[in-house]
């Protein structure tokens, strides 16, 4: 996630830039101690987070949101609670009370990133995989990564992480499987284990409780071998 953050008093400032910087997945563009300068920034330049004080001398962090026609995702920080009503008229995605631990900023980014990737997930359900496409997106971090469907030999999942396996290398993702399969075209990927989805183009041998794929065994779960052999059957 790309990121800025506003704070008029500068060691503030230098520690959520710290955080921003040790935190792997998310990228520092960066800080202002001017919220007029910060404004300006944001009017033309797009990021994903911004770490925001409140309390600020000639314009508050509230009225700079305020100012703004498209409001990124915020993160609130202050010193005074009295403020956290206020802001989750904003749909803050957390409110960060000075003095800021770095366990705390760690889980308002996880929100935030939880939140960002689910918004990329519902941009690719909303539209249907379509059989013919060439391709699909996915994010892992902070970059996004265009797939070929022909490229994908398997998917494996644990929680909700998925690897994608393809010809050229593998790449991990931040999303439930029930939602990725929704990504990919029906008439080639199949679930056929609670934690692998397979691309039936890429089959080499189908035996009774797993089919090998670029000379990878992936076993084929109980619930699921009735189904995948009608289908095998059936093509």
């Amino acid at each position: 996630m790309r990121c800025i953050a506003i704070d008029d008093e500068p060691f503030a400032l230098e520690l959520i830039t710290g955080y921003i910087q040790k935190t792997p997945f998310l990228e520092f563009v960066e800080g202002f101690t001017n919220p007029f300068k910060a404004m300006s920034f944001l009017m033309s330049t797009p990021v994903d987070l911004v770490f925001l004080d409140i309390n600020m001398p000639e314009l508050s962090g509230i009225e700079l949101l305020k100012s703004l026609t498209k409001v990124p995702k915020v993160i609130f920080t202050t010193a005074y609670p009295e403020f956290a009503a206020e802001s989750y008229d904003f749909n803050a995605v957390d409110f960060l009370l000075k003095p800021i631990k770095y366990d705390r900023f760690l889980k308002a980014v996880n929100k935030a990133n939880e939140n960002l990737s689910h918004k990329e997930v519902d941009k690719a359900v909303a539209h249907p995989a379509d059989p013919h496409k060439e391709s699909i997106l996915v994010k892992s971090g902070t970059q996004l990564f265009q797939i070929a469907i022909d490229d994908i030999f398997y998917i494996e999942g644990a929680g909700n992480y998925m690897t994608f396996y393809t010809e050229s290398r593998k790449i991990m993702v931040l999303q439930p499987m029930s939602d990725i399969i929704k990504m990919l075209p029906e008439s080639i990927f199949v679930r056929i284990h609670k934690s692998y989805i397979i691309s039936l183009k890429h089959i080499g041998i189908i035996e009774k409780a797993r089919v090998i794929i670029n000379k990878t065994p992936i076993p084929i779960g109980i619930t699921y071998r009735e189904q995948f052999s009608k289908m095998i059957r059936e093509r």
